[in-house]
């Protein structure tokens, strides 16, 4: 029986949130999910004004302010004046944010190698011959 798109979609979609929360809940307690998202973005793409950052997140200006102010207040992030406009604020990820993350993916990654590990062969290959298609989708491509 072949499954319609939709029916891989709700599978897909509830598999990989659980697979999500599962891996969090595994590993040491940390940030939430939002927080690791604006923690990463920050790393990766540099400072950036909190409204710049809620719109690459895809969240409300007043969220991501909550979510940079508890980043501040555990040493992850700091926030300095905007050189250009001083009215504004920029967010900039600290090294212990930097060493936070590393040390959270690294204990998330290998909880999760260690249960691809479990699996038969035959669903290790097939996970792995599914990245393009996951990672397309995370880039907006078609594959």
């Amino acid at each position: 029986m072949v499954e319609s798109t939709e029916d891989v979609a709700g599978r897909l979609f509830l598999a990989v949130g659980r697979l999500s929360r599962s891996l969090r809940q595994a590993g040491t307690p940390g940030p939430g999910h939002g927080s690791i998202s604006a923690l990463s973005t920050l790393v990766v793409l540099g400072p950036m004004r909190l409204g710049d950052l809620a719109a690459k997140e895809g969240v409300a200006a007043a969220t991501m302010s909550r979510i940079v102010a508890s980043l501040v207040d555990a040493g992850w992030a700091s926030r300095e004046p905007d050189p250009v406009d001083r009215r504004a604020w920029l967010a900039t990820a600290t090294p212990a944010g930097e060493r936070m993350l590393l040390d959270l993916r690294s204990t998330r990654v290998h909880e999760l190698q260690k249960r691809i590990d479990r699996l038969s062969p035959e669903h290790q290959a097939a996970l792995g011959q599914a990245l393009p298609a996951l990672e397309a989708l995370l880039a907006g491509e078609e594959a």
